[in-house]
């Protein structure tokens, strides 16, 4: 059995996947890489990635499938997956050799001690185009570092500081075992990965490593706010699917005080991206799904609503008026200052 398989989700990424998959084939024979070809057909990316398939058989596995969109991709490397740890990492990111070989040497380590690790968190790195500072997004401040523990040994997470696909490996059986799917031709399924297998996590250790390089700065990419926008439905979808599985699984996750508090202040976030996106576009559409969103949420939970709503994020939301919308995106604006989201 390999230590870890690697998904990588491509789709017509002839210009940048090159530099991914050559970043992952340091970790050698260990590894398992698992080129997914989305359906490609507007460059070469299916015959490169045949091409590794073809120089590293002990390492990469090739997958062509048609086009079902970034989450397909991703159920169709955790299908193929024979590794004890499952990784996503995107066509266009790579990550950091010496960080790389730490990982692995610590996933080598926990594979063989009595307790077994469900998810391992680490940095990521923001790899911005034309910024020489990068922006490291670290975890120190809440979680343990360098040992084992379970989510009653996290601190306090403080509003807008989450684990984003990036920082995660998580064990590959209980992937399975949860029935992970996400759903197809829909973009920000990520914050569903990060999401739903979390109740099923009991151990956990993050490793202080700068390991993942996240690449912000192509004008199609799916965190472009223009491009979030015009995919707006897709993102209130993954938003109601994250308030629905938040509902119904509460009376299980109470008694888990931190893992509740931590998705609860994850659902705020991405619920007060939704709602500010809305806002933003500026139709009357728009603002009347805004409505539609808080609706739902109410419907559906009205003690989640409650919190979501009364906070100061959900208060800046719901201002009434043209008046109320600027203040509500200049708000917007002052909470990724003060709780460093993006």
């Amino acid at each position: 059995m390999k230590l870890l398989s690697i998904a990588v989700p491509c789709y017509n990424s002839e210009k940048y996947m090159r530099k991914c998959v050559d970043s992952l084939l340091a970790g050698g024979e260990d590894v398992e890489i698992i080129i997914v070809d989305d359906g490609s057909t507007e460059d070469r990316t299916g015959e490169i990635a045949d091409e590794y398939a073809a120089n590293y058989p002990g390492i990469v596995r090739v997958v062509h499938q048609t086009n079902g969109g970034h989450g397909a991709a991703v159920n169709t490397g955790l299908a193929n997956a024979s590794g004890m740890y499952f990784k996503v990492v995107d066509s266009d990111d790579w990550v950091k050799k010496e960080a790389y070989m730490q990982v692995l040497d610590t996933l080598r380590e926990l594979a063989g001690g009595e307790q077994v690790l469900d998810l391992m968190v680490c940095n990521y790195v923001y790899e911005k185009e034309g910024e020489k500072r990068k922006k490291i997004i670290h975890y120190r401040h809440t979680l343990p570092v360098g040992r084992m523990f379970q989510w009653g040994g996290c601190h306090h997470f403080k509003k807008g500081h989450y684990i984003l696909m990036h920082s995660v490996i998580f064990r590959t059986k209980l992937l399975k075992d949860c029935g992970l799917k996400l759903p197809e031709h829909t973009f920000y399924v990520d914050n569903l990965y990060v999401f739903k297998p979390l109740p099923f996590v009991k151990n956990l250790y993050y490793l202080d490593v700068n390991f993942y390089r996240y690449y912000i700065g192509r004008a199609d990419q799916s965190v472009n706010e223009d491009v979030m926008i015009s995919r707006i439905d897709q993102q209130l979808l993954v938003n109601r699917m994250m308030v629905d599985y938040l509902a119904d699984r509460k009376q299980e996750l109470v008694k888990n005080k931190r893992l509740y508090q931590y998705m609860r202040n994850y659902l705020e976030i991405i619920t007060t991206i939704s709602s500010v996106l809305l806002i933003r576009s500026g139709t009357e559409e728009n603002l009347a799904k805004k409505k539609e969103l808080w609706k739902y949420i109410k419907n559906k939970d009205k003690k989640i609503y409650t919190y979501l709503r009364a906070g100061i994020m959900g208060n800046a939301m719901n201002l009434p008026g043209r008046g109320g919308r600027i203040i509500s995106v200049e708000s917007y604006k002052i909470c990724q200052k003060i709780f460093k989201f993006n």
